[in-house]
This record gives C-alpha cells, structure tokens and sequence, in this order.
C-alpha cells in the first residue's frame, strides 16, 4: 500500500472515532438525565406510598371501635 492510502484510512479511523466520543458523550449526558429522573420518581414514589399507608391506617377503625353487625 502507498503512503496515501495509509494516509486516507488514518484519517478516516480518526474520523470514525471522533464521531464515536461525540456519540458516546451524549449517551453518557442522556443516562446522567435518566437517573436523576429515575432519583426524582424513586423518592416521589415513596412519598406517595407513606402517605397512601396513613390514609389506610386512619380509614380502618380499630376493632373495639367498630359497631357490632346487627345480627348480634
């Protein structure tokens, strides 16, 4: 092979890879976006089932509380 052709698929692998470390740095920023997002809906979540468990807790009476059923 000539000089030039070594030449021309240097900087096509120089290319190659320059496009590569833009593409990987994207995905990388677009991953950190998903976690944080994931973060954020992980703790929302858990804000939801704690106040789900005191609207249950305080719906449902204690059994002395309860009226007996009419048949009794």
């Amino acid at each position: 092979m000539e000089l030039s052709e070594f030449e021309r698929r240097f900087e096509q692998l120089e290319t190659k890879l320059a496009y590569q470390e833009a593409t990987i740095e994207e995905l990388n920023q677009e991953v950190i976006k998903q976690q944080l997002e994931t973060d954020r809906l992980k703790e929302q979540l858990k804000l939801i089932a704690e106040r789900l468990q005191t609207h249950q807790a305080s719906i449902i009476a204690p059994l002395s509380e309860e009226t007996p059923p009419p048949h009794y």
